[in-house]
């Protein structure tokens, strides 16, 4: 992980942070947040997060909940029972930032809407994360992370609609976490230098589509020309290189000495097919892996290897650079968490913390920022305005 100054803190200590948000983009916003240093306490409904169902379980936490929650806090508030929302407020009005990703107008129901929190605490940033945005046509639209990709254009639909597959990965949800961090960040600043807090409104669709540089193309009436992956069968398995054909052939021909006997005035997409089959065709006659990787970076051209998402976690890189972190399991065993990317020269960051049960830190985080008394916390437990769960009571016997 790198040496750090000597008693350098963590970017955000200091930074208090109240997370409403389940599921996947909000959360990945706290964790980030918790990554970097802030205090980041979960607000959890008394139902759990619907990813704890998804994955391995261990005490009641299953594989997405931890890898988005590791290293909060947790406490359990019911927001339907009667004081619910007034906990919350007090708690906002001890926060720097909040985090929310109901659809737009719940938080409004329960008079948590930005506009009502900054009234209490006028300083208060706030970002909200929605598929659609918090106003407009399509705002109460249920999304998840697929909707997204489908809607935005990241599925590439065949001639066979039904053969499409989404991409392996929540790209939507972890974009767009991020660039609610990023929006944190800058709005943080202005309040620190202006005393002014903000509303950030996040839409997943204005993510996606930021993200695209098809949809610029397209924009500048460039049209898509796909710049992507081009996979080749080779010695050793398919490799993937990431330009166009006809540099792959410059290269190849000037470096590696490939010959296209074809004639010189046959059809362009003729051309194509016909030096993409003898790149093929020299890469498959290679004595092995190693003599192919070589002469690819002799040529210039960046090459990449087709991992299984398994095989992943086996990268030199990943080993190298420590990425998979061992945490405690909290039924005396241990699970494996990914780090989040920032090594950073000077500042401590990347350790993922502990996980929490649900409602493990109620008496904590209520004693540490409101002051309330174990008995004042057991009478709101006692009213269902707090929850714990079972694991959180045998964890603490």
């Amino acid at each position: 992980m790198g040496e750090h100054a000597a008693g350098a803190p963590a970017p955000l200590t200091g930074v208090k942070v109240l997370d409403m948000s389940r599921v996947f983009a909000g959360p990945v916003a706290g964790r980030i947040l918790s990554d970097l240093g802030a205090e980041v306490v979960k607000v959890e409904p008394p139902e759990g997060d619907i990813t704890r169902l998804w994955g391995r379980k261990a005490a009641g936490l299953s594989t997405y909940y931890v890898q988005q929650n590791v290293g909060k806090r947790n406490i359990s508030i019911d927001l339907r029972a009667d004081g619910g929302p007034d906990l919350i407020r007090s708690l906002v009005a001890e926060s720097d930032i909040v985090i929310e990703n109901f659809r737009p107008g719940v938080m409004a129901r329960y008079g948590l809407d930005y506009e009502s929190l900054r009234e209490l605490k006028p300083d208060l940033v706030m970002v909200s994360i929605s598929g659609f945005g918090q106003t407009g046509p399509e705002s109460g639209r249920a999304a998840y992370a697929a909707i997204l990709h489908g809607e935005a254009g990241a599925i590439n639909v065949p001639d066979v609609p039904s053969q499409a597959r989404d991409v392996s990965f929540s790209a939507a949800d972890v974009l767009s976490g991020m660039h609610g961090v990023i929006g944190l960040l800058a709005a943080l600043r202005v309040r620190d230098q202006t005393g002014i807090g903000q509303h950030i409104d996040i839409a997943m669709m204005d993510v996606m589509t930021f993200s695209s540089d098809a949809s610029q193309s397209i924009l500048d009436d460039a049209g898509h020309d796909p710049r992507g992956g081009q996979i080749f069968d080779a010695v050793g398995g398919p490799i993937l290189l990431s330009g166009e054909i006809k540099w792959f052939w410059y290269q190849l021909s000037n470096l590696h000495g490939l010959v296209d006997p074809g004639a010189k005035n046959r059809p362009i997409e003729q051309k194509k097919a016909d030096r993409w089959a003898l790149i093929e065709q020299w890469m498959l006659e290679q004595p092995d892996r190693a003599t192919l990787t070589a002469k690819l970076d002799e040529a210039k051209l960046a090459w990449g290897n087709l991992r299984e998402l398994g095989a992943v976690l086996e990268s030199p890189t990943i080993v190298h650079r420590g990425t998979v972190a061992t945490i405690d399991n909290r039924d005396g065993g241990t699970r494996n968490v990914i780090r989040s990317p920032y090594v950073m020269s000077e500042s401590p960051t990347r350790d993922p913390g502990d996980i929490a049960v649900r409602g493990e830190h109620n008496h904590d985080v209520l004693g540490d920022w409101l002051g309330l008394s174990l008995t004042d916390v057991d009478g709101l437990l006692d009213r269902g305005v707090l929850v714990r769960d079972e694991w959180a009571e045998q964890l603490n016997d």
